[in-house]
């Protein structure tokens, strides 16, 4: 089963000429783990919010989990992106006014999918945590108190809850050290696998791509 599938695909920002996305074709299986690669401004985050919902392609077929993206509503996209993924942005995109377990289960205040899934949100939360090695005194403090590694793993649990079938992933490793990052990398992998996770990890850190059992370089799949 293709988790994504792209068709003829073509995005172009307001006020260009030319298309910043122009692929004429990409499918990624269930429990794939695929890494995008490309420079600085080549359209790596556009293909996310594009695969998010969050941007809809001016033509072609974008199509996830067998749901055709671009003939979904608003408020229909923004709620199957809560039910079926979760995504790991850049800078983290953690509420400071929340405490880290508040954080991990937000998602499930958004999807009563991923709610069921979850099943009891506190011990998934803290099993979840334990996995990724946060400690438990770190757990009721605010995310602002914590180092970026921590607050990484706070995102990744907040992405796993709820067994999501596709996890995106926006160049989170970009802040870290070769060690922590390889770490990160490695317990990523180890959910997502428990939980049959698809992954879609986009950076220009070439270093990530051995870690990857696929690879596509968006210079390549991308036509504009």
């Amino acid at each position: 089963m293709n988790v994504i599938e792209l068709n003829s695909l073509r995005y172009r920002w307001p006020g260009h000429r030319r298309d910043t996305l122009a692929i004429d074709g990409l499918q990624v299986r269930q429990r794939e783990h695929l890494f995008i690669r490309g420079a600085s401004g080549s359209g790596k985050t556009t293909l996310l919010n594009l695969l998010a919902g969050i941007l809809l392609p001016a033509s072609g077929n974008l199509s996830i989990l067998g749901k055709e993206m671009q003939h979904l509503a608003g408020s229909a996209r923004d709620r199957f992106r809560a039910d079926h993924m979760g995504v790991i942005f850049q800078q983290f995109n953690l509420l400071p006014y929340l405490s880290v377990l508040e954080n991990v289960q937000l998602p499930c205040h958004f999807s009563t999918r991923r709610k069921q899934r979850a099943g009891d949100m506190q011990t998934t939360a803290n099993r979840l945590l334990d996995h990724l090695g946060l400690r438990e005194d770190l757990r009721h403090r605010s995310v602002t108190g914590l180092s970026v590694g921590q607050q990484q793993r706070v995102a990744v649990a907040r992405a796993l809850i709820g067994s999501p079938e596709l996890i995106i992933a926006d160049e989170p490793t970009s802040a870290l050290d070769t060690d922590t990052r390889d770490g990160f990398l490695d317990l990523l992998f180890q959910e997502a696998e428990t939980q049959g996770s698809t992954i879609v990890f986009v950076s220009h850190d070439p270093h990530i791509a051995s870690h990857f059992p696929r690879i596509a370089d968006l210079a390549e799949v991308n036509r504009p």
